[in-house]
């Protein structure tokens, strides 16, 4: 490749360098000095892998995430999603931090019984809350920009909630006893949503199952729980991508800040991998579509909207750096240690933006009583059909 040096009169720009394919102009308008010649100068260790992974392993990581919001105890901090969000909630009321428990068990209810009739697990009795679809349908149901489906499964004279199959263990004794526990959650969700500073959301899935003829998307494929048989010309799986999962966000975001303007949006993502996959796709790799996909969600959501923050506990506990270290044998489920690593990031990347801040006095969520890794995670009912 032939390369020229043509010397000019004086200008700002001293020589221009030519080759074959490409031309290259040396400027002095600004002169720099050596330490900052290009944008990489003058970054810190953090900003390069030898320097900020390979030299400090994974528990000399630090700065991992700069936090858009302070979040401080007497916030009012509303988690749902995927089961990682409970560990969120947990870890938060444990540090004295306000988690809030829109609905409450009755007083009546021992505590393992509370948590088996699954209260106290997100701060509303809705159960997993696994896609952007499904979250947007809660809220235009709390909202009443949805009608509610008429569509209730019965198995046993016993009634069933497609929205949540598996929120009591042995269905609703009625119809009514149904409608009315739903309305209980709507109120629980709305009065969540519109009092709270702080809404953690925790992505879990692209995969689910959807009603050709309502558009109503389920919350487990029907047919592997009680009281729906599997119907291939109604029940139709679906996979989406990053528009529709965008979109989808973007809605639910839009309609939340529509009833409470000053709310702020954490967003994670489950590091929890698929139970099973409907994509006939082996589900490992589907495993790695599905979160890929979520991830740049996450990531054009915090880009976009100064409200909206991202926190890295996905990263954290599936990044090879931490060489699987935080799931248990099955390399599904996260361990304490894991859980501990993540929150450990989470208040010291606040501490070390915002200060510090005074500690409270503990607040435990009633699931907090049944044992840490004890987490409802509806999905895995999935897992007992494998053969």
């Amino acid at each position: 490749m032939f390369l020229g040096i043509v010397l000019l009169p004086p200008s700002p720009c001293f020589a221009r360098f030519w080759c074959a394919s490409s031309r290259v102009v040396l400027c002095q308008e600004n002169p720099v000095s050596v330490e900052t010649a290009n944008p990489y100068s003058g970054l810190g260790p953090n900003s390069f892998w030898r320097s900020g992974v390979a030299n400090v392993g994974p528990f000399g990581l630090t700065e991992l995430w700069t936090p858009k919001f302070r979040i401080v105890p007497k916030d009012r901090i509303v988690t749902a999603g995927s089961c990682f969000a409970q560990h969120i909630g947990r870890a938060m009321a444990d540090r004295g931090y306000h988690w809030v428990d829109a609905e409450p068990a009755p007083p009546f209810l021992r505590a393992e019984d509370a948590r088996r009739f699954n209260y106290g697990i997100f701060s509303f009795r809705t159960g997993n809350i696994y896609t952007p679809r499904m979250l947007l349908q809660w809220l235009e149901l709390t909202f009443a920009s949805r009608d509610l489906p008429d569509e209730i499964w019965q198995e046993g004279g016993r009634f069933f909630d497609p929205l949540r199959p598996v929120i009591e263990p042995e269905g609703f004794a009625s119809l009514a006893e149904l409608q009315a526990a739903r309305s209980s959650t709507l109120a629980s969700l709305r009065k969540a949503v519109t009092t709270a500073n702080v809404f953690v959301f925790t992505l879990g899935l692209t995969e689910s199952w959807v009603n050709t003829k309502t558009g109503l998307e389920y919350a487990l494929c029907p047919g592997t729980v009680p009281g729906c048989r599997f119907d291939p010309e109604k029940h139709v799986f679906r996979n989406s991508g990053f528009r529709p999962l965008m979109r989808d966000m973007q809605a639910a975001i839009k309609l939340m800040r529509a009833h409470n303007p000053g709310l702020k949006i954490l967003l994670t993502v489950s590091p929890v991998p698929l139970t099973a996959t409907a994509s006939r796709r082996h589900v490992l790799t589907a495993t790695t579509l599905s979160k890929s996909v979520l991830r740049a969600v996450a990531g054009q959501l915090e880009a976009e909207m100064k409200f909206v923050d991202y926190f890295p506990s996905y990263e954290i506990i599936t990044h090879p750096v931490f060489r699987g270290m935080f799931y248990a044998p099955n390399m599904r489920s996260v361990e304490a240690q894991g859980v501990a690593t993540v929150m450990q990031h989470f208040f010291a990347d606040q501490a070390r933006v915002f200060g510090p801040v005074k500690k409270r006095q503990k607040r435990k969520p009633a699931a907090a009583v049944a044992g840490f890794n004890e987490v409802k995670c509806e999905e895995e009912l999935l897992g007992d059909l494998s053969s």
